[in-house]
């Protein structure tokens, strides 16, 4: 079985910043690529960031040069820093991984439980 925990959501004053940590445990044999995704209230979901096996990245143009998402492929778990946060930054955050269990070579999605991050004006 695998999880998927977020943490280091909060509440922030614009301009600050904040490092969401997302941990990939249980039967885990392989993770290719991990995401952020966030959703602000009555909106849809959104895809933040992603990041390959190899660190290839790519983020959304609302956060490009403001957050940063990385890889400790060898703790499994994925990171985003935010920097220069905004108040439209307000969302729940969801950490997502495409990961293959021992025994297996199919990768599934896997979703964390979402992490609140607040933005003050």
């Amino acid at each position: 079985q695998v999880q998927l925990v977020e943490s280091g959501g909060g509440l922030v004053q614009a301009g600050g910043s904040l490092r969401l940590s997302c941990a990939a445990s249980g039967s885990i044999s392989s993770i290719n690529v991990m995401r952020w995704s966030r959703q602000a209230p009555g909106k849809q979901r959104e895809l933040v960031a992603a990041a390959t096996s190899d660190e290839r990245t790519n983020y959304a143009d609302s956060v490009k040069g403001r957050f940063t998402i990385s890889r400790d492929n060898a703790k499994n778990t994925v990171y985003l820093q935010m920097n220069s946060l905004k108040p439209e930054d307000t969302a729940v955050y969801y950490c997502n991984a495409e990961i293959a269990s021992y025994g297996s070579r199919r990768y599934f999605h896997y979703w964390g439980q979402g992490t609140q991050v607040t933005v003050s004006s």
